[in-house]
């Protein structure tokens, strides 16, 4: 027990290692530790800025912050595209060896990003209220929150930024520093809502400074730790100049990722227009039990994302064969980890779900959302770890294709046929959910089992 403990204070603290040497599962470990708390910290912004506008500005302000959030989704999309590619780029170089080429890596994916948020923070300052007025918000509620938006798009440099400098910094082996930065951004950002909004009632204006302020300091400190030195990458002034081939490299690989977080946005919204016809109780059911499940799962996203790294860096090590046992091994921690989850979903479904609404309908629905999907997770364990591993190949036209085949071509339909033609109701489109992952995990496993992602050059 003396080990685990002295081992899980150094993956939190972040001593420099080759992962391309050390023991496999010391390296997952090493690695997934800070990426799992990395993951819990990016999803409390929403959930903290949700909490202080629910409790103290009211709907007004709810509904502000959804349908800017709905649109924020895209630049969400564009930002975890440009974290993978970075993650595949600077892995790649630093198991090569070649420090100062990690080094331009990184210096371009600031670039792209200050680019890209540049003009969507200003896109989204102008038309703010045309934003929300095409989302459906009416002239009182645009006029209430249309400050709220201005904020948020303004601060799209620090959005994607966090994401993509996060993406690089794992590439880089350094996932501690990454994770530190969304700790504290969360850190300031509570505290500035705990501040501005009850304290001197700034409203929902208060929530988007808030966020601002914290994930700006959680970008200045990613950054200083950049350019302060990392021992996997060499950082010069030279470097911040625009290098068309590594752009390019990056923008390819990106839009494959990007593509992969829009394909899923939009089959789950399909989905939960198929729900809506049951009724709004159905709807809050399904909402709850997607919600608990997302949050359950980080852990499994921080491990896909250590497989994502050891990839990376074992193939530019000249070492595919120590990145597939990796994949493999990952995979294997992965799945038993879902495993236990899904035991525990199946036991106690109706006491998580009666935690969040005792509404009768609801409380059915949710549970039988978490009991059906949970039936998938073994398989579930092992896709999204070779999604992943994929990825951090620079293989992200694959994982595209088999989200666009198992989301579009057989999720959406299998839902409308179970749950309408069929007649199976609500439990037709949790049943869709489960087949499709499972399919997904299947064809992920014969693609990766073929080994073409270990010729892929990034």
């Amino acid at each position: 027990m003396r080990k685990f403990f002295d081992l899980l204070i150094q993956a939190i603290r972040g001593e420099e290692q080759n992962y391309t040497e050390l023991n496999i599962n010391r390296a997952i470990f090493l690695l997934s530790v800070p990426m799992i708390l990395e993951m819990v910290g990016e999803s409390l912004f929403a959930i903290v800025d949700a909490f202080f506008v629910a409790r103290y500005v009211g709907v007004e302000g709810v509904a502000t912050v959804g349908l800017t959030e709905s649109v924020l989704t895209l630049i969400y999309s564009v930002a975890i595209g440009l974290s993978t590619a970075a993650t595949a780029v600077v892995a790649r170089r630093v198991g090569e060896g070649n420090k100062k080429e990690a080094g331009v890596a990184m210096a371009q994916v600031i670039i792209i990003s200050l680019i890209f948020g540049v003009i969507v923070g200003i896109l989204g300052f102008v038309y703010a209220e045309d934003i929300l007025r095409l989302m459906g918000g009416d002239q009182h509620l645009i006029d209430k929150g249309a400050s709220f938006t201005r904020i948020i798009f303004a601060s799209s440099p620090s959005i994607i930024l966090l994401y993509t400098l996060s993406g690089a910094l794992r590439g880089a082996g350094d996932a501690s520093t990454a994770m530190r930065s969304i700790i504290l951004a969360n850190f300031i950002n509570i505290s500035m809502d705990f501040l501005l909004i009850p304290v001197l009632g700034m409203g929902v204006e208060g929530a988007a400074i808030a966020t601002t302020i914290g994930r700006t300091i959680g970008v200045v400190y990613q950054l200083y730790a950049i350019l302060k030195g990392n021992g996997n990458m060499q950082i010069e002034k030279s470097q911040f100049s625009p290098n068309g081939e590594v752009m390019k490299s990056l923008i390819n690989i990106a839009a494959g990722g990007t593509g992969q977080f829009l394909i899923q946005s939009a089959s789950w919204i399909f989905l939960t227009r198929i729900l809506s016809s049951f009724g709004s109780d159905v709807v809050a059911g399904y909402t709850i039990a997607i919600r608990i499940i997302v949050f359950t799962i980080l852990p499994s996203w921080g491990l896909s994302n250590a497989a994502s790294t050891l990839v990376g860096q074992n193939l530019g090590a000249g070492k595919p064969e120590r990145a597939e046992a990796s994949v493999w091994r990952t995979a294997v921690y992965n799945m038993g980890f879902l495993l236990l989850i899904g035991i525990i979903f199946s036991v106690f479904a109706r006491e998580f779900i009666s935690i969040f609404n005792d509404n009768p309908k609801v409380i059915e629905t949710g549970v039988l959302c978490l009991q059906v999907i949970c039936l998938g997770y073994i398989f579930f364990g092992y896709g999204m770890v070779i999604g992943q591993a994929l990825n951090g190949a620079g293989d992200t036209r694959t994982p595209t294709i088999m989200n666009l085949i198992c989301f579009w071509a057989l999720e959406i339909p299998l839902a409308y046929l179970f749950a309408k033609v069929l007649d199976w109701g609500p439990s037709g489109v949790f049943w869709s959910i489960a087949i499709s992952e499972s399919i997904l995990a299947v064809i992920a496993i014969f693609v990766f089992r073929r080994g073409k992602w270990k010729t892929k050059q990034v």
